[in-house]
């Protein structure tokens, strides 16, 4: 076996798993572009995807192992780090909007935009599941911040501004999780380990629509065999991302019925139309057939009208209306005729609708490989996207011993990297058990559920907080928080010693071991003073409720501030110290609904929920 040398840091490998194949590229980052150094292509042999999505992942991981060898043995190289991306049909965008109350007039900070910013993407993802109807694990994408407003004033830019109310609207974007999932396990079994991931209509606008065009509104439109997938900028960012059902196998497929041919025969009749005047090939019965180009075209223009149209009300949904220009992209993009469709679909001039490709010379070059082709729009933007830092292959975390998931490069705190790897705000706050309400003989009686058992979170063997940042390199151990039990108490459990007599549970006779539930309403009826002897009727109130001593008998106290209002609480056995997580179910706070982050303070520092409270502490515990 030849001996290859390692990949170094700054070589980018870059695989793109398409429906109809996979396509590798290596390059390095060379004055501000990528050099591209090899790319290698190869079909699949049989469907292993479907509509963008991994079917078959032992299939996809062997075909990528296959690109991955060749360009290995050319380059002389042995590739270890890849960074991939996701497919656009499976991504699911939702609004989300959240409001900040401040505590007064004050200039908004920019640990104050997180806190709103985060709110939002959680009600996004709330009101995710709740249109889903069932919850499943959803890793987060990204977002956009479409509005920030204070005091109802709408801006830009809420930074530096003195206000008392601010709110944000995003539009967030999540994956579920099988989609992330089937991509690392291919990539595993290929002998792989992923680098970075993006989603492939990013991936494609960064090759095709470099950042310094993006100021200007222009549509990325991506058209593959199984997804057409679509990304929208202005004024110098992203703004959505969508995808059309129709695609490239819908042509294929028109020209499978029509001339009584199979899938790959068709696939190679629709790349050969425009060459040639007549295309040979042979149908499923065994007999020649010389085909027209002129027929194949009539044959697909129903198809190629309904990708047009579905492109263009992808777009306007998205956009609003049709924008200054649009890049098309994919192999699909090729097909003849369908440019000057697109633009009539939207309304736009021709001239305004161009095929991708021209444009990925101001991001790459290359010394030897034709890059100016414009099915290689997703695979080239996901080796730039890395390479140049628009999502860096250098920056690995990794949480829990396995590098994490990440879908975006910049700032990133803990609890976005948790977002990330499939983690929600219920794991990073244990939840105190639910109580239990009853009323027994007129009184209101609350039972406390157990306390939860607050996260490990550390960031290189240091306790830390989710605002924390995260770095290139850094360690995360997470320990998801556990809930504590729910109250529990049965009808005997509430009875004085020796009691003898009738008990009703909503009126109906119950028996001593009945175990009661929320809102029980219970009388007790002791039997007369002959039958036996007791004390005065009364309900029993449990030594769990507090019920003040009193004063001679009051036991020593830890007194606290909890939201600006005094707390004593009695001293735990053999003298055990209280954390800030016990203070969680005095907060008022109902954490079997939270939707977003908790802010834990101790003396206007935020700590861990393991800080071990003092004497007089001030602490805050509030939804931000």
């Amino acid at each position: 076996m030849a001996e290859y040398a390692h990949q170094e840091k700054d070589l980018i490998f870059a695989l793109d798993i398409g429906t109809r194949s996979i396509v590798g590229v290596v390059g390095r980052a060379v004055g501000g572009r990528l050099k591209v150094l090899d790319i290698e292509q190869e079909e699949h042999g049989k469907r292993a995807m479907m509509d963008g999505q991994i079917d078959d992942i032992k299939q996809v991981a062997a075909l990528a192992r296959t690109v991955t060898g060749r360009l290995e043995a050319r380059l002389g190289v042995r590739l270890e780090r890849v960074c991939v991306a996701a497919a656009g049909r499976a991504l699911r965008t939702q609004r989300g909007s959240f409001t900040l109350e401040l505590p007064e007039e004050q200039a908004v900070e920019t640990e104050q935009i997180g806190q709103l910013e985060a709110g939002a993407v959680s009600a996004a993802e709330e009101a995710l599941q709740a249109d889903e109807g069932n919850r499943r694990q959803l890793f987060l994408v990204g977002y956009t911040v479409a509005q920030y407003r204070l005091d109802n004033y709408p801006l830009s830019n809420l930074q530096f501004h003195n206000g008392r109310k601010v709110e944000a609207d995003v539009v967030a974007t999540f994956l579920p999780g099988e989609v992330v999932e089937s991509l690392y396990a291919a990539m595993r079994e290929a002998g792989l380990q992923v680098a970075s991931m993006t989603l492939e209509p990013i991936a494609a606008m960064n090759a095709a629509i470099p950042a310094e065009l993006r100021l200007l509104n222009l549509a990325l439109v991506d058209i593959g065999a199984g997804t057409t997938d679509i990304a929208l900028c202005r004024d110098g960012s992203v703004v959505g991302y969508t995808m059309a059902t129709v695609a490239g196998d819908e042509i294929t497929e028109a020209i499978m019925k029509a001339f009584l041919v199979d899938f790959r025969t068709a696939e190679q009749v629709k790349r050969d139309m425009g060459g040639e005047e007549m295309v040979r090939c042979r149908n499923i019965l065994g007999q020649e057939e010389r085909i027209s180009s002129a027929e194949v075209s009539a044959v697909i223009q129903e198809p190629m009208d309904r990708l047009a149209q579905a492109i263009a009300k992808q777009v306007l949904e998205v956009n609003g209306s049709a924008p200054s220009a649009l890049f098309l992209a994919g192999g699909g993009s090729k097909l003849a005729g369908l440019r000057e469709k697109v633009a009539q679909a939207l309304e736009m001039d021709e001239k305004r609708v161009a095929i991708a490709g021209n444009n990925y010379e101001l991001s790459a070059f290359s010394d030897g490989v034709e890059l100016e082709r414009p099915e290689y729009a997703t695979p080239l933007g996901i080796a730039i996207s890395a390479g140049l830092g628009l999502l860096n292959d250098s920056y690995v975390v990794r949480l829990n011993g396995e590098p994490a998931k990440l879908f975006r490069s910049g700032v990133l705190k803990l609890q976005d990297i948790l977002l990330m790897n499939g983690y929600n705000y219920a794991d990073m706050l244990g939840k105190t058990g639910k109580g239990l309400n009853i009323t027994m003989d007129g009184k209101h009686l609350v039972f406390r559920g157990e306390p939860g058992v607050p996260a490990v979170l550390e960031i290189n063997g240091e306790e830390t907080a989710l605002s924390a940042l995260v770095h290139a390199g850094d360690e995360i151990r997470f320990v998801p928080a556990r809930h504590g039990a729910a109250a529990e108490r049965r009808v005997q459990e509430l009875l004085p010693p020796g009691f003898v007599g009738r008990v009703l549970v909503n009126n109906a006779e119950a028996a001593l071991d009945t175990p009661l539930k929320q809102g029980d309403v219970v009388l007790t009826f002791r039997a007369p003073p002959q039958e036996a002897p007791a004390a005065p009727p009364q309900a029993h109130i449990p030594a769990s409720v507090p019920v003040p001593a009193p004063a001679a008998a009051r036991p020593r106290t830890l007194n606290v501030q909890l939201n600006g209002a005094l707390l004593a609480l009695p001293l735990k056995e053999k003298g055990a110290p209280y954390y800030l997580m016990d203070l969680l179910q005095y907060s008022g706070i109902d954490f079997d609904k939270v939707d977003r982050p908790v802010r834990l303070e101790v003396n206007g520092a935020e700590q861990s929920f393991q800080y071990e409270l003092r004497p007089q502490d001030s602490v805050t515990i509030s939804l931000i």
